[in-house]
């Protein structure tokens, strides 16, 4: 039975939920609700019908039960860091927000894995870990606040992403709640698995499939030693040709990071971080692992470094010089709000053999756009983020700025790319769904999203391209602006 009449049958609805849960912990006041109305791209905003808290894995199935019966939508939320409008609420919907499943539930030091809620914040699980001498490998620049529940559904990666891997490498099995209620294991605690990975199809989705309460991650052992260099560049092109090649010579550093002029004077703003005068990039390159292993790669990075066109080398002499690299890297996004009054972060992947070639591409649109872009990305594996500057006040500024984004988009299909790296396709990118993967493949994946969920409940109006929330587009208005909403950062 579809919730046709928002007055008759979500007043019923609301009134069941307040069965389920204390008044403190459903959410329906005005003043309530504006903190879950958009997630970090905050162009895209909608006002739910109402936010419930759960505290347990029966209350979530309790809910999702719920919300089949009177077909009302639902999208689970962390700490609301994403950045394409992944968890923007449907106004005829709910959010539940599961920042209070936040317990570690069992820290394996001999099997090396934990059991997490997925209210647990990225960083609490390495710290939980590092009494055993282990952490959790993936580190996202919003490590400190976003949840692992989150990382699930976009797939996160982080500055180690290179050698270590995404999420996905990192998940081994979760606790699910179906998008009926049903509660199902996904994978195991072991490495080896048999059948379909369906734990594979489910990270990366979202929040389209279900809920995941209990998550297995596997931990590593910390590493040894680290060497962390900080290089300058003349421009941005010598930097990625730099990338490309350090790993064509085999050498597997624990990161590679690009950062150009704009985000390091935003850095420098933000956290005091000082880069080599003059330079138009910086290039950092951490290698990590047992003392012996650095110190021989560190010799093999050196003379790579060399043959390069650096213009400057900075090598971290100590834990302290490192932190503070890594400090001015994972600041950059939020910093370049010191710079310009509003931003659209983008976050397309190319080819590493492509990456001076594009970066010089978006230089050129950016000046005949008129448009400022800021470059910080992960230049191991190609993850571009570019962030485009704008003045939300301007007449017409965002829809320039959405243009370029969508151009740099397309610019990234085109070499061979793809949309996103780890932030996700959301809201802001579905429109580019046929462009990457053609109209039969998008409809397969609908196919599989509603085998699971015919009434397309769970986060309904993402990743999937139609006429409900449009998404980025090149031409006209905002799509939240024709309703009255804010667009401004």
């Amino acid at each position: 039975m579809p919730l046709n009449s928002p007055t008759i049958a979500g007043a019923e609805f609301l009134a069941k939920l307040r069965e389920l849960y204390p008044p403190e912990r459903v959410l329906t006041k005005r003043g309530q609700l504006a903190a879950y109305e958009s997630d970090g791209l905050t162009v895209f905003q909608s006002r739910p019908m109402a936010v419930v808290v759960p505290n347990d894995i029966e209350e979530i199935s309790a809910t999702l039960k719920l919300c089949q019966t009177y077909g009302v939508p639902y999208v689970p939320r962390g700490s609301g860091t994403s950045l394409s409008g992944g968890c923007v609420p449907h106004a005829e919907g709910i959010v539940i927000a599961l920042n209070r499943m936040n317990r570690i539930l069992q820290v394996d030091p001999l099997q090396c894995t934990a059991v997490v809620e997925p209210g647990v914040i990225n960083l609490e699980i390495s710290k939980a870990a590092s009494h055993y001498g282990l952490y959790y490998a993936p580190d996202p620049s919003s490590q400190i606040v976003c949840t692992i529940g989150g990382n699930l559904a976009f797939n996160a990666g982080g500055a180690h992403c290179l050698k270590y891997g995404m999420t996905s490498n990192h998940v081994l099995g979760a606790k699910v709640v179906l998008p009926d209620g049903e509660i199902v294991m996904l994978g195991d605690a072991s490495l080896e698995h048999v059948g379909p990975d369906l734990m594979g199809m489910f990270v990366g989705s979202e929040g389209l499939f279900g809920i995941a309460v209990e998550i297995t991650v596997r931990l590593l052992p910390k590493p040894a030693a680290f060497h962390t260099v900080l290089v300058g560049y003349a421009g941005m092109k010598a930097a990625g040709d730099a990338v490309a090649q350090i790993v064509a010579s085999g050498l597997l550093p624990g990161a590679l990071e690009i950062m150009d002029s704009l985000s390091m004077e935003a850095a420098t703003r933000a956290v005091g971080v000082e880069y080599p005068v003059g330079a138009k990039a910086v290039l950092i390159v951490e290698l990590d692992g047992t003392t012996e292993t650095v110190e021989i790669e560190k010799l093999q990075l050196q003379r790579l470094l060399e043959a390069s066109a650096a213009t400057a080398t900075l090598v971290a002499a100590n834990a302290e010089q490192r932190a503070k690299i890594w400090k001015g890297r994972k600041s950059a996004f939020s910093a370049v709000g010191l710079i310009s009054p509003d931003f659209l972060v983008q976050d397309c992947v190319v080819p590493r053999t492509k990456l001076g070639q594009v970066l010089e591409e978006i230089e050129q649109l950016s000046l005949e756009s008129g448009l400022r872009v800021a470059n910080v990305f992960h230049a191991g594996d190609g993850n571009l983020h570019p962030l485009i500057l704008f003045d939300g006040r301007e007449p017409g500024a965002l829809e320039r700025a959405e243009a370029l984004s969508a151009k740099i988009i397309r610019l990234c299909i085109q070499h061979g790319g793809s949309i996103t790296g780890e932030h996700g396709v959301g809201m802001e990118k579905r429109e580019f769904m046929p462009d990457l993967f053609g109209n039969s493949d998008v409809e397969f994946m609908r196919q599989l999203r509603r085998a699971l969920d015919p009434q397309e409940v769970s986060n309904r109006g993402k990743m999937f391209p139609d006429m409900e929330a449009p998404s980025l587009r090149l031409v006209g208005l905002h799509p939240l602006e024709s309703q009255g909403i804010a667009s401004r950062m």
